[in-house]
């Protein structure tokens, strides 16, 4: 018997291997070329711009501790259509020195043969930058 693996149950199977800090595991859920794509208003801190690959995904979640002290996906509504899932949540983003806030997020997820190909993370970039430097 052969089983598939939709879309949204990658999505999930995603969410929860961020919320484990599993890294290998979300890995798993992406395609060897894999495309992790962030507001270029980031760039200062040196999350902005694409990442590529696994290698690309696995560097940038390595910095993000240097820049934040933690960070808490909440995603909330999903919309699966095609190739697309579209994430709509909050995050609870902490400063370095301790300071929380909850922000909006949209990531839309692109996927080809059972593998997330495309992700790109839509915030503002104003409200982030406040509290890392909070």
């Amino acid at each position: 018997m052969t089983t598939t693996t939709s879309n949204l149950d990658l999505i999930h199977a995603a969410y929860a291997a961020f919320r484990d800090r599993d890294v290998d595991a979300l890995v798993a859920t992406m395609a060897e070329d894999m495309e992790w794509i962030h507001p270029e208003g980031m760039h200062a801190y040196g999350l902005g711009g694409t990442k590529h690959g696994h290698a690309g995904v696995r560097a940038f979640l390595a910095h993000v501790p240097t820049v934040l002290g933690g960070m808490r996906l909440q995603p909330l509504e999903f919309l699966d259509h095609g190739d697309r899932v579209v994430v709509f949540g909050v995050r609870d983003v902490t400063s370095r020195r301790g300071h929380t806030e909850t922000l909006q997020f949209v990531h839309s997820w692109t996927f080809r043969d059972g593998k997330a190909v495309r992700m790109e993370d839509i915030f503002d970039t104003v409200a982030f930058h406040r509290v890392i430097e909070s």
